[in-house]
């Protein structure tokens, strides 16, 4: 990152020990970009080290969250050179101090996805939520296709990926990716009062806690990550994921026929 220079849409402040990253890029449903995942994985490598910073705080607006990777940013990419997002992914899932998102409104693809990352997680009554990867021709990422049987149960998992539809908070809920649901007014507040609860426990205690719940299986997360970022990237090159994908830029419907045989 030499040289580099933050995502205006990334918005950061310290306040009671708490990183507050705001995702603000309204115009675009808060879709993410490869400079954005960039600038959140920066401010949690920082704050990491950051004897004053004790929770991280995950949000967009009242009514959004983030409609998953800009498709025409993502597109772009070239994959064997890596992913900005999977290194966010990567970092997620190894974090050592309490991360929480509140969600108020549409969380899409890895907006999902990360939750099974944070250690608490908000929805407001208002928001949905979908792992659209099959329909778009690819793969599950963040670890979703192994972490989402463990919280939702196989046939709830099964439903979500291999199914791709849209679900409520209430599904969320069920399916082990938020703790609780408030009103869309209220849901930033208490994604705040929250942070300030953690933030007040004894910190070695905090952080030990965290790292016994997850040393167990942090290797294999860490491994499934890889495995699925590798037959992402292998499936986004199939003539499926290029017409589905093309398909939604140029705003028409895909020709089915180049996929549904394969």
């Amino acid at each position: 990152m030499t040289n580099f220079e933050p995502s205006p849409h990334i918005h950061q402040k310290i306040k009671d020990h708490i990183l507050e990253l705001e995702i603000d890029r309204r115009d675009k449903k808060n879709a993410l970009t490869d400079r954005m995942y960039q600038t959140l994985s920066r401010a949690l490598s920082d704050a990491q080290v950051n004897p004053d910073i004790r929770v991280i705080f995950l949000h967009g607006q009242a009514d959004l969250f983030t409609s998953g990777n800009d498709l025409k940013d993502f597109m772009e990419l070239d994959l064997r050179q890596g992913s900005a997002a999977v290194d966010f992914l990567h970092l997620i899932a190894s974090y050592s101090k309490p991360l929480i998102a509140a969600v108020g409104g549409p969380a899409i693809g890895i907006g999902t996805t990360l939750l099974l990352h944070c250690d608490l997680a908000l929805a407001s009554e208002e928001a949905i939520f979908q792992m659209p990867f099959i329909n778009l021709g690819v793969c599950p990422e963040g670890s979703s296709s192994f972490l989402l049987q463990q919280s939702a149960g196989q046939k709830l998992s099964n439903e979500l990926l291999l199914l791709g539809e849209v679900f409520n908070s209430q599904v969320a809920k069920q399916a082990g990716l938020i703790n609780h649901i408030y009103n869309a007014s209220e849901i930033i507040a208490q994604g705040w009062e929250l942070c300030k609860k953690m933030a007040s426990k004894p910190q070695d205690s905090m952080r030990t806690t965290k790292a016994l719940i997850k040393a167990h299986q942090s290797g294999q997360i860490q491994e499934v990550i890889d495995n699925e970022f590798e037959q992402f990237a292998r499936l986004l090159q199939t003539p499926a994921a290029k017409e589905i994908m093309t398909a939604i830029l140029e705003k028409r419907s895909p020709n089915t026929a180049l996929y549904q045989s394969s």
